[in-house]
């Protein structure tokens, strides 16, 4: 990678260190450009100050702390199989690509060795995870090379069926994209499906007309939620059938034992879960520090399910687990990772049963800060199960049966020590965003019941901290034994997000330093300052929406909205894939014994899983979320012509975003509906201003809004606005005792007659 140059050579230029970074990408950084072009003192603070005019001219961006042309890829993407080119090659896409940030989406011409394996071979449709290399002299800007293909081209599709007369009938698709793009089923094809029914179908193409699709599989009424879940499972290519190897290998576990294990079941660990938790794979406890020189210290251990005793590498379990990545979780099931064999049974850390684990015992200082942390391999047995609001109703002074005689010996010490942690947790600095979440609860039917907001107690966030001070440990011996691992990141905002916000802030009438890097503080503070405004919410989610989207990395570049250097997620690998990669890199670094991370996977197969499952993440959030949009838009179904209050949640060119106050639910106001007269979008105010009279509608403002449609195949509500704007100024008369429907209807009837 270096260039080996003489030892004086004049200060690069430019195009000389775009010429660099071009032709390493993803692997460079300031001090790989100093060492490459000989830089020493203080010519590298000249070359930092090069590459930060670089930056504000949007030719580089800074990625896991390396130098990429700006817009470019990384070194390994997961990206889909969209066509061919003139030359019969394949053109892939990458599969994330924000455009607002990076620009158009840059097209990949897939490279096939001449040998190549079965696994290297894509076809249209698929998709894929590519080593990437940039083309200097093409016009096709980048080539990929497969290294694995993750899902073929789907020839699976469900829908609604409709019956046609004289039998036979059509898929209505529910996938929002495929609206409108029915297939036809014939007659001796429909597997006897009823109208109306929710049916999965093999997709067959046809030379001349629709493609003919014959039933597989009948999912059941969409009434019932179990259909509405199958919709996402389905529609994201979920899987969720365990393969015969997998659930045989789970029904054939048998529980660990003491042998090479350190005996902890007399400590008395409890696990604190929500109330509906099914599984329990984590534990808690915490004592004072007796150590004369940690005067206030406390001592806290946590406690992990051992799942790698299980699923060891390469196993059938294992390579389920990975193509899984995590549990996908619905109001009314689970998706799990791994077999309830595994998740529910042997690695739920039952109350007076041996369980094997993980732990982390960790000494913190009264401030909270951790002066030092040891990992152990042990059997141990949870002496409580415990919910949120059990223990916090305990500390608040009205113990139960279960929590009465925990209050002294166990709960006391925890929330003590969670005490000298929230020091350390407001020196750190952490993001701290105000977004409560909804949950949905159903009948026994299977229907919505009703949404709520759960309420967020101190409980939870002592399980937070402790969790999180055990991610950080985890991240540090690792790194300390040279032990590759998988790192959950959260990259700095992007140049062009922060100068966005800036211009935002403007509006408001605050100000946002310009130039250097922000931190998570800078962010709080602006928070702080609008707490308890009207502004507060709007502040809130465009503080959101201008972070990065966390990931897993195999490579390190900190955590910004945790304020972290270093951070892994060790402390659910029931769930998640991710965790589990880490109990093995532990094992493997304390010669815990078997179950540790093979030498054979080395950074670059982590960086590989770490792609994939980082993909998973974002599959399941997505099919979570689509499932309840179709949950709500069923309950609303039968509310037309209802109004409601909400909050604008979203703005752009095609009209504004709505969010419900008491569902929380998502629906739709087309621009073109909006007042009588035409409405721009101003995207520096995340408003939609009127052009004559300025009523501006910004998000954040709250709404009234009518239900004009609801679509619940497709998880869509469209609205009707009711709510007049902010005013300008000096806004234009408008006119008086006619509502804002009277306006519209005489605006558009005035167009016509026009």
């Amino acid at each position: 990678m270096v260039r080996n140059p003489p030892k004086h050579i004049p200060f690069p230029s430019k195009g000389e260190i775009l010429a660099f970074i071009n032709e390493n990408p993803g692997k460079v950084g300031t001090r790989e450009i100093a060492r490459a072009f000989n830089l020493k003192n203080d010519r590298r603070i000249e070359l930092k100050r090069l590459l930060r005019e670089l930056a504000d001219e949007g030719q580089v961006e800074a990625r896991r702390k390396k130098l990429h042309k700006s817009g470019g890829l990384p070194e390994v993407t997961l990206a889909d199989v969209t066509g061919r080119d003139s030359d019969g090659e394949l053109i892939a896409t990458p599969t994330e690509w924000d455009e607002d940030e990076h620009g158009p989406v840059p097209k990949i011409r897939i490279a096939t060795p001449r040998k190549a394996r079965p696994h290297e071979v894509a076809g249209v449709g698929d998709r894929a995870l590519l080593r990437i290399q940039e083309n200097r002299d093409d016009d096709v800007r980048y080539s990929g090379r497969v290294i694995k293909i993750i899902d073929k081209a789907k020839t699976r599709a469900i829908g609604i069926f409709r019956a046609m007369p004289g039998g036979g009938g059509r898929l209505v698709p529910v996938d929002k994209k495929q609206l409108g793009k029915e297939l036809t089923i014939p007659r001796d094809a429909t597997k006897d499906a009823k109208d109306g029914d929710l049916i999965a179908v093999q997709v067959q193409p046809q030379r001349f007309g629709l493609p003919v699709a014959r039933v597989e599989e009948r999912l059941g009424s969409l009434k019932t939620e179990r259909a509405v879940s199958l919709i996402a499972i389905h529609a994201h290519g979920i899987p969720h059938v365990l393969p015969v190897a997998a659930e045989a290998e789970a029904h054939a576990a048998r529980p660990a034992t003491l042998e090479g294990r350190e005996d902890w079941r007399k400590l008395a660990l409890v696990t604190i879960d929500p109330v509906d938790a099914k599984d329990h794979d984590d534990a808690v406890h915490a004592a004072p520090d007796p150590d004369p020189a940690n005067p206030g210290g406390h001592i806290i251990t946590v406690a992990i399910a051992d799942v790698a005793h299980y699923v060891r590498p390469g196993s059938a379990l294992d390579r389920e687990a990975v193509k899984r990545g995590n549990s996908v979780y619905f109001p009314d099931r689970v998706v799990p990772m791994l077999p309830e064999r595994i998740s529910n049974d042997l690695c739920s850390l039952r109350p007076r049963e041996d369980r094997a684990a993980l732990a982390v015992r960790m000494i913190i200082g009264k401030d909270g800060r951790k002066k030092s942390h040891t990992f152990h391999r042990v059997l141990m047995r949870s002496a409580a199960k415990l919910n949120y609001q059990q223990a916090q109703a305990a500390i608040g002074g009205a113990p139960d049966e279960d929590t009465s005689p925990l209050l002294d010996s166990v709960l006391r010490p925890l929330y003590d020590a969670y005490d000298a942690l929230k020091r350390a947790r407001e020196a750190r600095g952490p993001l701290d965003l105000d977004l409560p979440e909804r949950k949905i609860l159903l009948k026994h039917d299977g229907t919505v019941d009703r949404v709520i907001t759960p309420e967020r107690l101190e409980s939870h966030r002592l399980i937070e901290e402790f969790m999180i001070l055990a991610n950080v440990a985890a991240a540090e011996t690792l790194e300390q034994a040279r032990v590759p691992l998988i790192y959950r990141v959260h990259d700095e905002p992007s140049l062009e997000k922060i100068e966005a916000l800036r211009k935002f802030l403007e509006t408001l009438h605050i100000s946002l330093p310009k130039g250097g890097a922000l931190r998570a503080e800078q962010f709080n503070r602006i928070l702080d300052r609008v707490k308890g405004q009207d502004v507060e919410k709007l502040v809130n989610e465009v503080v959101l929406r201008t972070q990065a989207q966390a990931e897993y990395a195999a490579d390190n570049y900190g955590h910004f909205g945790l304020n972290l250097r270093r951070y892994a997620h060790f402390t659910s690998p029931i769930r998640r894939y991710a965790d589990l990669i880490v109990h093995r890199g532990l094992i493997r670094a304390r010669k815990f014994g078997d179950g540790g991370l093979p030498e054979s996977q080395d950074h670059a197969a982590l960086a590989e899983i770490a792609a994939e499952i980082s993909a998973c993440e974002r599959r399941a959030m997505k099919a979570e979320r689509e499932t309840n949009d179709r949950l709500i838009a069923h309950f609303l179904s039968d509310r037309i012509g209802a109004t409601f209050e909400g909050r604008i949640s979203g703005v752009t060119r095609a009209g504004l975003f709505i969010k419900l106050d008491d569902t929380g639910a998502d629906g739709f106001v087309p621009a073109r509906t909006i007042g009588s007269e035409y409405f721009r979008y101003e995207e520096d105010l995340h408003a939609m201003v009127g052009s004559r009279s300025g009523e501006t509608h910004r998000l954040g403002d709250r709404v009234t809004v009518k239900l004009v449609e609801a679509a619940p195949v497709a998880g869509a509500l469209r609205f009707e606005l009711l709510s007049e704007g902010r005013m300008a100024a000096r806004p234009q008369p408008r006119p008086s005792g006619k509502s804002r429907p009277e306006r519209r209807r005489e605006k558009r009837y005035g167009q016509r007659r026009r």
